[in-house]
């Protein structure tokens, strides 16, 4: 029974050292703008059943041992950031749900709740690793003042021409799942079957967030939130390796009689 003990520690220890790994990547992204906090999820493994409950003539309880646990999902948690003003003309955020469309250098669209664009050498908005936004917006070169309103319209102003001029239309994407897209690095996410298709829409209907100019989206971790489950972790942690050192003094305390 002891190395079955043993055993079954393995696997809470295993499991709370890939809850500690998801609590540290949540804490190393603390100042990710738009990034969103995960968990570890678990579920108990197969038991081993001695007795059957019987409703007459046996244990109405049974027997049976549990053989440990394992991590089944790590879950993105989407509630949104608290917003941050930079007074960067070209810096977004999406009040409420939805994904800014990021064109990437395979031709595949990827999605994000990081707004920090930038204009490349053509005048695209681009994302701080060179990518479109889409759709692409391309403002001109002699462009003055960039105003983007809570629906997405882009308007500039060029000298000479003192009427803003529209130049694009920024389009928002939402996921039935979003909980189900796969995250690709560089504040990307990818959809999956699990996701489903992406929903287009205008910012501010139908339910899409509307867009803040010169704000940005932080990450939605918090950090006494995350320190507290670091220490539940720990303690489980510990708790299972003592588990292992008892069952390993008992195994040895058995065969050296």
């Amino acid at each position: 029974m002891s190395s079955s003990a043993m055993f079954t520690a393995v696997t809470g220890s295993t499991a709370q050292q890939v809850r500690i790994d998801v609590i540290a990547n949540n804490l190393a992204n603390l100042g990710t703008v738009g990034f969103k906090r995960m968990r570890a999820q678990f579920e108990d493994l197969l038991y081993e059943t001695v007795q059957a409950p019987a409703a007459e003539g046996g244990s109405p309880t049974g027997l049976q041992f549990g053989r440990g646990t394992r991590v089944v999902a790590t879950e993105q948690i989407h509630s949104m950031g608290t917003l941050r003003n930079t007074e960067q003309p070209l810096d977004l955020a999406i009040e409420g749900d939805g994904f800014f469309g990021i064109r990437q250098f395979n031709g595949d669209l990827a999605y994000t709740r990081d707004g920090s664009f930038k204009l490349d050498v053509n005048g695209n908005l681009v994302n701080s690793s060179g990518l479109l936004l889409d759709p692409p917006i391309t403002l001109p070169s002699d462009t003055l003042t960039v105003t983007i309103t809570p629906d997405g319209r882009v308007r500039v102003t060029e000298p000479g021409s003192p009427a803003p001029t529209e130049v694009g239309q920024i389009q928002v994407y939402r996921f039935t799942n979003p909980s189900g897209l796969r995250a690709i690095g560089h504040n990307l996410l990818a959809e999956t079957e699990s996701s489903g298709p992406p929903t287009t829409g205008t910012p501010g209907e139908d339910a899409f967030g509307q867009i803040a100019q010169g704000a940005l989206e932080e990450s939605n971790v918090n950090i006494a939130e995350e320190l507290v489950n670091l220490i539940l972790a720990q303690r489980a942690f510990e708790a299972n390796t003592r588990v292992i050192s008892t069952a390993d003094e008992m195994l040895r305390f058995v065969t050296q009689r």
